[in-house]
């Protein structure tokens, strides 16, 4: 069992550097990936059984709730102040997506200005 999980935890993990996240921090990274994985693989597809009980299914939300609320914890703790939320597709955007062909005529007609 400790080998399937380890060869999880190195097929999930990215190549980011965790060196500022205290190993609390990086174990719930992992357990979030994990629990995702365990999501991922067993969801079957439309018109199947499920292959998870209530019960699992619940302790699994339960433990993605955990988590969540320990690293909200852990940010107030070191000040951290994340006011993070979903957007739904309907909301105003805050942002404006520049297309990069745009970018080169933006500096493009900047130097021709400056001329």
């Amino acid at each position: 069992m400790e080998c399937v999980i380890l060869r999880l935890l190195l097929k999930l993990e990215p190549r980011m550097s965790t060196d500022n996240l205290s190993k609390e921090q990086q174990i719930m990274i992992m357990m979030r990936k994990i629990l995702g994985a365990v999501v991922r693989d067993t969801t079957p597809q439309p018109g199947m059984k499920q292959p998870l009980s209530e019960n699992t299914i619940n302790s699994i939300k339960d433990c993605f709730a955990l988590i969540a609320a320990r690293e909200k914890e852990l940010a107030e703790e070191a000040g951290i102040d994340n006011q993070m939320k979903p957007r739904y597709i309907d909301e105003p955007s805050t942002s404006k997506v520049v297309s990069i062909d745009k970018i080169g005529m933006m500096n493009s007609a900047d130097t021709d200005t400056k001329k």
